[in-house]
């Protein structure tokens, strides 16, 4: 009899589920670091059939980078790991390139093998200097310390969950194709709700909510959405920096599902011109003592004051933070009123062109949903502003103010990059150098776009995109 060579982890998919829910349920008790790190550190030791460690970290942009580390090599170096920042866009200089990372072990999962491949956990990680002080740039150790900070002064969780819209086109990467075809194709031209059971969109849909659910997202609905080839699938609220970390991984599983399919999933906002966008509604509300704060069944729209107070201070600084919430040269097709986009600043319960929403609520689910945001946002940043403008800076708008507004967001990133870098608040929501360094990279893309916009999607506004672009493609210019 043959005995087999390799011998490395495969768990099925119930397991899976039941292992990710109890590491999630340990972050939602906060359980000590030191005792996670010592659980972990334990499990990786005595699981022979584990060969590497896959370590993530997010660019200031929103890109996920992954390093797969030799797990002996992990177990005996995990305070030590190094890597090359001046090859991170928006990171440090060639002259001063070393960073560290440091393992949050909090934030562990195990991955299906049969789509990541035997033998291998994920881990994200927090980005260092060289003095082994947080990083500047890493804007999830700065939404961490945030939230770490209000449950410790006051008590109070911030709850999010997004509903990520995506494109699957056909062929693999078909988003650094586009500058020699220059057009997509679609899988499915169903429409809303829409595709046969076993057609390709559906199996691509099938087969990512099931990693999904495996790793312990907790699903709510899947579907095909308004535009062709187009796709949602919403996953449970949950505290705001697993909801984050939850974005980087639907995105990087729905990726990896396309490409196994010979398909590419893209969250371009506005891929193909005529048709729906992608958008990243962002539902968020706040609790204390296990209570909704924005429930209120005698406010306006069932909404309490704190929560509209929230909302009108969102309102004011919306042109403060266009560009956090819509980074790219492509988010600004999408913020185009004949295609429910939500471009108003403004509040409404019912209407979807509002930047806020009102959705009908109850004592669990009453919460705010801020519509204007595109899906290739950096998800700590958008929720790192936006849970601090919720609540911090003092407003005066009244909800019947913030329902009547019809100014408009920037129809271009040129406008939107001018009202970032002349507000004093998001310097100071940021850091000076952070807001910087941001404003540098998406006026670096938007020199290589047409500053008008037009009816045809530019090539460059594809290949310079920041979930897209690298250096093979930056140095075609």
């Amino acid at each position: 009899m043959t005995t087999p060579l390799r011998d490395f982890l495969e768990i099925p998919y119930d397991q899976l589920e039941e292992m990710n829910l109890a590491v999630k349920q340990a972050r939602t008790d906060r359980k000590p670091a030191d005792v996670l790190r010592e659980e972990r550190v334990s499990y990786l030791a005595d699981e022979k059939r584990i060969k590497a460690v896959t370590v993530c970290f997010t660019d200031l942009e929103g890109r996920l980078h992954m390093l797969d580390y030799d797990k002996k090599f992990l177990l005996k170096s995990a305070d030590n790991l190094t890597f090359d920042g001046s090859s991170v866009r928006g990171f440090s200089a060639q002259f001063e390139s070393d960073l560290r990372l440091s393992i949050d072990w909090a934030a562990f999962y195990w991955l299906p093998s049969d789509v990541f491949g035997p033998g291998k956990v994920l881990v994200f990680a927090e980005v260092l200097g060289r003095d082994g002080q947080p990083y500047p740039s890493d804007l999830r150790a700065q939404l961490k310390r945030y939230t770490e900070n209000l449950w410790a002064q006051q008590q109070t969780v911030c709850h999010v969950a997004p509903e990520i819209e995506g494109f699957i086109f056909k062929g693999r990467d078909a988003e650094r194709r586009y500058h020699e075809t220059g057009h997509f194709e679609y899988v499915s031209t169903g429409g809303y709700y829409h595709s046969l059971p076993g057609d390709a969109l559906r199996t691509f849909i099938d087969t990512a909510a099931e990693v999904q659910r495996a790793m312990g997202f907790q699903n709510e609905k899947d579907h095909p959405e308004v535009a062709p080839s187009q796709f949602e699938m919403n996953f449970s609220y949950s505290e705001v920096l697993i909801t984050a970390d939850q974005v980087q991984l639907y995105k990087l599983l729905c990726r990896q599902v396309a490409a196994k399919l010979d398909m590419t999933a893209s969250f371009l906002p506005k891929p193909v011109t005529g048709i729906n966008g992608n958008g990243m509604h962002t539902n968020m509300s706040f609790a204390k003592n296990g209570k909704n704060l924005y429930w209120d069944p005698t406010g306006i729209d069932g909404l309490s004051a704190a929560g509209w107070e929230s909302i009108g201070r969102i309102l004011d600084k919306a042109l403060d933070l266009c560009l956090v919430l819509n980074p790219s040269v492509n988010a600004y097709r999408r913020l185009d009123p004949h295609y429910e986009a939500p471009n108003q600043i403004k509040a409404s319960p019912n209407n979807r062109g509002a930047m806020v929403r009102i959705p009908t609520g109850n004592e669990r689910s009453a919460r705010i949903e801020v519509r204007s945001v595109a899906p290739d946002a950096n998800p700590y940043m958008v929720f790192y502003t936006l849970a601090r403008t919720a609540l911090e800076p003092t407003t005066t708008t009244t909800p019947e103010q913030a329902k009547a507004n019809a100014t408009t967001l920037p129809d271009n990133i040129g406008d939107a990059i001018n009202l970032f870098t002349g507000s004093s608040y998001t310097k100071a929501l940021l850091g000076e150098v952070v807001a910087g360094k941001y404003a540098e990279l998406k006026q670096a893309s938007a020199d290589r776009n047409a500053k008008a916009l037009g009816s045809m999607i530019k090539i460059p506004e594809i290949q310079f995109h920041h979930e897209v672009t690298n250096q093979y493609l930056w140095s075609k210019f």
